[in-house]
């Protein structure tokens, strides 16, 4: 396989992931819009951080790039805090050893 089939392939898994991605948030707007705002930064961070691989395998201009990783940290660090504040969105309903298995 040479370089160039490489490169567009990688580019398509990209874009897939990216599509998956949104569908997965239009999806928990329309079923559940009260639980996406826990889920959100997590999301939005996945997102940025994509979407920073696409444009810099497209050969993006690198203010797009840092700005979309400027993006991902933010997002993420929502993540954290939200799950500082409000740990019981964020763990398990049934603790270890009562029926659920450890990951």
């Amino acid at each position: 396989m040479d370089k160039s089939t490489e490169a567009a392939l990688l580019l398509h898994g990209v874009d897939l992931v990216l599509a998956v991605s949104l569908i997965e948030l239009l999806w928990l707007l329309l079923r559940r819009p009260t639980g996406v705002a826990n889920l959100a930064p997590n999301l939005l961070a996945g997102l940025s951080l994509t979407l920073a691989l696409r444009l810099s395998l497209v050969g993006s201009n690198a203010a797009w790039i840092v700005l979309c990783l400027v993006a991902a940290g933010v997002a993420h660090l929502m993540d954290l805090l939200a799950r500082r504040r409000r740990p019981e969105l964020f763990t398990p309903t049934q603790p270890l050893g009562q029926g659920r298995q450890a990951p």
